[in-house]
């Protein structure tokens, strides 16, 4: 039972140091609202129309083909240091691993997302 009471102890830690967080944090900081301030930012220029237009979901799917390859790298370079020590099964995962997201680059790549218009 006393192991149970350390897990609470540590989650109530923790969600008390989050609220204490954010309670300090609003205390401190310095609340001075303006026009200028509440304003869209676009690259240091002024706004040019209003803020909720409809952007193309091609930039979203491109930025997340990027994120699933970066995903990719990360998982290749500890696997690659280890390699000699895994043996043929987590070559053969690899492998696979590898060739389910070339099919998804594949598919992108044929469904056009990855045309920059």
């Amino acid at each position: 039972m006393e192991q149970y009471l350390a897990v609470l102890i540590f989650l109530f830690a923790g969600i008390g140091l989050v609220l204490f967080t954010f309670f300090f944090s609003r205390l401190i900081r310095p609340a001075n609202p303006y026009k200028a301030k509440n304003q869209n930012y676009e690259c240091a220029e002024k706004p040019i129309g209003d803020s909720w237009i409809k952007f193309n979901n091609r930039f979203y799917i491109f930025a997340l083909i990027f994120v699933v390859f970066d995903v990719e790298a990360v998982f290749l370079f500890p696997w690659a240091v280890a390699f000699g020590r895994l043996g043929l099964y987590a070559l053969i995962e690899m492998i696979i691993f590898i060739v389910i997201l070339i099919f998804g680059l594949f598919y992108a790549w044929k469904r056009g997302v990855l045309k920059w218009v």
